[in-house]
């Protein structure tokens, strides 16, 4: 089926101002609570969300089978479920119905009326469901830097880690969408003398993640496994990914299970979901894969994608630092790599699985992707703009993170991916 939505030709009657992240050729899909008090699943160009149940109720989407209330729901994970050839047929009649010259609804006031909202009319909610959510640790150059912090520069990744794509299994209930604050969290941490007493309180070392997440859908039943060449069928798209860690609690608690209460207090993602549809131009090449990783994981070109990185600090009342840039392009093991590993045991994916990149660092200082490195564990403060120092991130600090593809004139981003940072609850 042709991506007739991702020609870079098209425009909308909609205005899209410069640089936008959101242009015709998005059609990203999330969840909002309209200016009626009435939550929907939408899409948005520009600066204008469109109410997708609204749109389906007045008839824009005949032809396509879909039930009455596909988008009369607080979650996108029942679309999701329905497949590609759903989502690629509904982002192709959204493309035409808001294409420039296309006259129907953009004539019918009443009906603009009911379906289009300014983005500060509407409320933006959790776009999916998360039922399961699993982090891995797929960029080298960040592995290479913890493992070089915290064990033997000389060996800093273990044998296991070229071999296959690490990940654990996270905390679901605590995801929660760009814009909703996060209490510093509470803990132990280590003793400071063998033997001693643990610390206890608020975490001194919070720190952010710059990553990347994908959604998937179903994908297969239990005991069975998703093939690489097949595993991009599954999924859906990305968000963008801040995956707040509290490093003090986790450095003790992390031995012998991995993390734990240092992770789970929250994990910001984007409300926008960017499909890998919408993605597809942006393809490029990953890192060489070296050892050749065995068949089951052995993939060609162009796996990955040019998705631009960047996060950034703003005191409160003051004004924003961008600390780091990074890339998605640097990530070791692609998400298809990720996906077809995660199933290998026949564990069953499902529509709105959360699966995150891991920490994105780059080959270079100002492309590390936590406090952690950037300040090299605390030992090289960062200067804000106000002068203040950071080695990690202090109350009333906003984390604003930014991603986004540009390539021949055409942005195709995710939109905020912002926690300010409140006191420990104690």
């Amino acid at each position: 089926m042709p991506l007739n939505a991702n020609n870079p030709s098209r425009q909308s009657w909609i205005n899209v101002p410069e640089n936008n992240d959101f242009p015709i050729q998005n059609i990203p899909f999330g969840v909002f609570l309209t200016r009626d008090d009435i939550i929907t699943i939408g899409t948005r160009i520009g600066d204008t969300a469109i109410d997708l149940g609204a749109l389906h109720q007045l008839g824009y989407f005949k032809g396509i089978d879909l039930t009455d209330d596909i988008f009369l729901q607080d979650s996108l994970n029942d679309f999701i479920a329905d497949g590609r050839k759903t989502w690629r047929l509904v982002r192709n009649r959204i493309s035409d119905i808001f294409l420039k010259g296309n006259h129907e609804l953009q004539n019918n006031n009443v009906h603009c009326d009911k379906i289009l909202f300014k983005m500060d009319e509407i409320e933006m909610q959790l776009p999916v469901d998360v039922g399961d959510y699993t982090d891995f640790y797929a960029s080298k150059e960040h592995a290479t830097n913890v493992g070089s912090l915290f064990r033997d520069p000389e060996n800093a990744l273990l044998p296991n880690w070229l071999h296959i794509p690490i990940g654990y299994h996270g905390r679901s209930s605590s995801i929660i969408p760009s814009g909703t604050p996060v209490h510093r969290p509470v803990g132990q941490t280590k003793p400071t003398e063998e033997g001693g007493k643990p610390g206890f309180g608020p975490s001194k070392a919070l720190d952010f993640e710059l990553e990347m997440a994908f959604i998937t859908t179903d994908a297969n039943d239990l005991g069975k496994r998703v093939k690489l060449e097949e595993a991009e069928d599954y999924i859906f798209g990305l968000v963008q990914f801040n995956d707040w860690s509290a490093r003090d609690i986790q450095a003790w608690e992390y031995v012998p299970l991995g993390p734990f209460l240092g992770k789970s207090f929250a994990s910001t993602i984007s409300a926008w979901i960017v499909t890998l549809d919408a993605l597809e131009p942006f393809r490029t090449d990953g890192p060489v894969q070296n050892p050749a990783p065995l068949t089951y994981l052995s993939q060609g070109g162009n796996m990955n994608f040019d998705i631009k990185l960047e996060v950034g600090i703003q005191p409160e009342g003051g004004e924003e630092t961008v600390l780091a840039k990074s890339n998605f392009k640097y990530m070791y093991w692609s998400m298809a790599q990720q996906l077809t590993h995660h199933t290998l045991n026949g564990c069953n994916v499902r529509s709105g699985d959360m699966m995150g990149s891991g920490t994105i660092s780059g080959p270079t200082k100002d492309s590390y992707g936590s406090m952690l490195e950037l300040t090299w564990r605390g030992a090289n403060p960062l200067t804000l703009k106000d002068g203040s120092e950071r080695k990690f991130i202090n109350d009333g600090d906003n984390v604003k993170m930014r991603a986004y593809c540009e390539k021949d004139g055409l942005r195709i981003g995710f939109g905020n991916c912002d926690g300010k940072v409140l006191p420990a609850v104690e």
